[in-house]
């Protein structure tokens, strides 16, 4: 059978936009300082995105919660996911709208020294504006992992890694990567304080 994207077409796809990332080297260098920085003040970090780019926040939020590498043991580190379950989302999408789904619990569980990372392949969903809108009104400082040009998110976020592509699927993938090597670091700072 022969296939239109040849497996080999799709790995050299990937590793082109992957390789694109290292022009971002020193904003992401900031990033891993500044979630190192507010998590040691007592901040945590709250994440966010819409279908995949939802799973890809609690996956994210599960490494610093959990772990990140199996035979590293270390404290569990603050972080969790503003899509926090079923009930809460159909709710805000029922009693409000769907745009408030992020912006609510976010308004309850924000606190000064928190961070918001949003995960969007886009940049351009409502809830994701209204959530990182509400962040600046707190004086809350906000990360991006965005896709494509970056969309309306990405003069919203104080810090961004924008994947230069506009297929969804390898814009995850690399938010993957970028979250890996983040929380990588930031547990490797964790690590180094002891």
């Amino acid at each position: 059978m022969k296939y239109r994207n040849t497996l080999s077409n799709k790995i050299t796809k990937h590793c082109e936009v992957i390789k694109r990332i290292q022009n971002q080297s020193k904003n992401i260098e900031k990033i891993i300082e500044i979630i190192f920085k507010k998590l040691q003040s007592g901040g945590k970090l709250l994440l966010c995105g819409n279908g995949g780019s939802a799973a890809d926040a609690q996956h994210l939020a599960a490494e610093f919660l959990i772990r990140l590498r199996p035979k590293i043991n270390r404290a569990p580190i603050p972080a969790m996911t503003l899509s926090m379950d079923t009930s809460t989302l159909t709710a805000c999408g029922n009693d409000y709208k769907f745009a408030d789904i992020f912006s609510r619990p976010f308004e309850a569980m924000s606190n000064k020294n928190d961070l918001l990372l949003v995960i969007s392949t886009s940049g351009n969903s409502l809830n994701i504006i209204n959530v990182l809108s509400k962040a600046k009104k707190k004086k809350i400082t906000t990360l991006g992992f965005l896709g494509n040009k970056g969309g309306k998110a990405k003069n919203l976020c104080d810090y961004r890694v924008v994947v230069d592509s506009s297929n969804t699927a390898i814009v995850q993938e690399a938010h993957i990567f970028i979250g890996h090597y983040i929380f990588e670091n930031v547990e490797n700072l964790y690590l180094k304080k002891k």
